[in-house]
């Protein structure tokens, strides 16, 4: 299951934006904390619970600068997946967007599909207000 967020403009430049999430203990920030409990973080690494009890964990596997880090899923989370953000170079900022690969069953993926899209978005639009 692919989902895409939306795209948002940042007005920052590529590499603060990379330099803030490549840290993942910024990731606390970006998330809904009406929604989130127990957040835990390092610099490499981050996991939290989302309603439901279900805990997600996220893992830096590949830090490419100032364009794209690649996350993956923890030994906690419910199902296989990859995390990328791209941070696209645009006049006055960086685009930035989040392209989600999660390996989903067919009765699994009617259930998280909205609520992850969801997420997907908060997380990009945050990401936008961090800078502004």
């Amino acid at each position: 299951m692919i989902i895409e967020s939306e795209k948002t403009v940042v007005k920052a430049t590529q590499k603060e934006v990379y330099t803030f999430l490549s840290n993942a203990e910024n990731i606390e920030s970006l998330l809904p904390k009406e929604e989130i409990k127990e957040f835990k973080g390092t610099s490499t690494e981050c996991s939290f619970k989302v309603q439901g009890g279900i805990t997600i964990s996220l893992i830096q596997e590949e830090l490419i600068p100032n364009e794209k880090i690649i996350m993956k899923s923890g030994e906690k989370s419910p199902f296989p997946f990859k995390l990328n953000v791209f941070m696209d170079e645009v006049d006055g900022g960086t685009k930035g967007y989040i392209v989600f690969d999660g390996e989903v069953n067919a009765f699994l993926k009617m259930m998280v599909k909205k609520p992850l899209t969801n997420l997907f978005n908060h997380m990009t639009n945050a990401l936008g207000k961090q800078f502004s």
